[in-house]
């Protein structure tokens, strides 16, 4: 049986990006963000939905995602879903899903007061997919 598993967000972000390094040198951005869907009911008042996604991007993706994006700011991810399931310390069972980002892409102009906009490139879309080292394991993971 085939499957696909391909996602395609656009959204701001709700914090700033956090970097760490796994012990093999790889670096892990990890953010989120919020996407909106609005609608009318069947009264016509205005509704609106709210979905906040954890993402995770690895390598020089990584690195340059943190170096020029921050709270609020709007940007397109592509990648995969991935499923964390965790038991915590009182023995509950929890689960998430987040984000495995391939690609992104800035999106929008810099906030007034934002010394880091004029810093982005028109073309700042990149590729996070391409990097030479494979995603790290669960065991490098330094969280």
């Amino acid at each position: 049986m085939a499957s696909f598993n391909k996602i395609i967000l656009a959204g701001n972000l709700t914090r700033d990006p956090q970097l760490s390094y796994t012990p093999a040198n790889t670096a892990v951005c990890k953010f989120g963000i919020a996407t909106n869907h609005k609608w009318k009911d069947r009264e016509g008042n205005a509704r609106e939905e709210v979905c906040f996604v954890d993402c995770t991007v690895f390598g020089k993706a990584g690195e340059t995602f943190n170096q020029y994006m921050s709270k609020g700011r709007s940007v397109l991810v592509e990648g995969r879903l991935k499923l964390d399931q965790w038991t915590t310390p009182e023995g509950d069972k929890r689960s998430k899903h987040e984000v495995i980002v391939d690609n992104f892409t800035f999106l929008g102009g810099g906030r007034s007061g934002d010394t880091n906009a004029a810093a982005v490139p028109a073309t700042a879309g990149v590729s996070g997919g391409n990097y030479e080292v494979p995603p790290p394991t669960g065991d490098e993971i330094p969280f």
